[in-house]
């Protein structure tokens, strides 16, 4: 492990909500404890578990914050809140982060002081072998494609990314926390906006479990609650067409005379 004194990158705080997933983040902390440049610290925030996560937790050495409105939403703003480092990175508990995952964050935000997101694709280890690619990058297409048209913006994937801590202060406010069926990292790039700097790193991949391939049902919700989130902020911050023009350097046509629809 790298000398945490002598690494001239930035601050990383590990933030991972959690909500009765004890096996998942069990490995996930063992993963973070092995990294070569150890976080500033892990924040698991604790949605109203029922199982052993928190005590899990604990034994690893995170500091555990409960947040008991229960939604992805509510418990990764709480961790965020909460967050002390200059850049805040995000994983899920059934995240499997590489080893050297801090230390590229941290280097990544270092070398750009400007980089205000950063993000990269996961890879599905529990799907059927021969179906892992294809899950991976059907799912990656949605995410870091479709979505990207959506919102004119790298969307950042909640199982895997990082926020400069300022960047979070600038928008904490405008976030959803309260409707658990909003995306909450979809949410907190659509409030960034089209002209904040998020980068997508396609080698900064973490292997993650395939839920939305669990089901037709899953895929649907996933699907229904990013329109949703679109939805919502289109209402107040403008279409796809007024957003790329805002990212492309015209004129500023977004508004918040309207108000936002459920």
């Amino acid at each position: 492990m790298t000398d945490a004194g002598a690494h001239q990158g930035v601050r990383v705080s590990v933030v991972i909500p959690v909500l009765d997933d004890a096996t998942a983040l069990r490995r996930c902390l063992e993963r973070l404890a092995a990294q070569r440049v150890p976080p500033h610290e892990v924040i698991v925030v604790d949605n109203g578990c029922t199982d052993d996560s928190a005590a899990v937790a604990r034994a690893a050495g995170a500091r555990v914050v409960a947040e008991p409105t229960r939604g992805i939403p509510a418990a990764a703003a709480r961790g965020y809140d909460e967050a002390t480092g200059e850049v805040i990175a995000r994983c899920d508990a059934d995240s499997v982060v590489p080893e050297d995952w801090v230390e590229r964050i941290s280097d990544a935000f270092a070398a750009d002081p400007l980089l205000e997101g950063l993000t990269g694709p996961g890879r599905f280890h529990d799907v059927s072998p021969r179906w892992t690619t294809v899950a991976s990058v059907s799912y990656a297409l949605g995410t870091f494609v479709a979505a990207r048209a959506a919102i004119a913006n790298v969307p950042l994937w909640g199982s895997n990314m990082a926020l400069r801590r300022s960047s979070w202060m600038r928008v904490a406010a405008l976030v959803e926390r309260a409707d658990p069926a909003v995306h909450d990292d979809l949410d907190l790039t659509m409030r960034l906006g089209p002209r904040a700097r998020l980068r997508f790193d396609a080698s900064l991949t973490v292997g993650a479990e395939g839920r939305i391939f669990r089901s037709p049902s899953a895929a649907r919700d996933r699907i229904r609650i990013a329109m949703r989130t679109f939805r919502r902020n289109w209402a107040v911050g403008g279409s796809p067409g007024r957003r790329w023009v805002l990212r492309v350097g015209g004129p500023d046509l977004i508004g918040s005379r309207r108000r936002v629809r459920p």
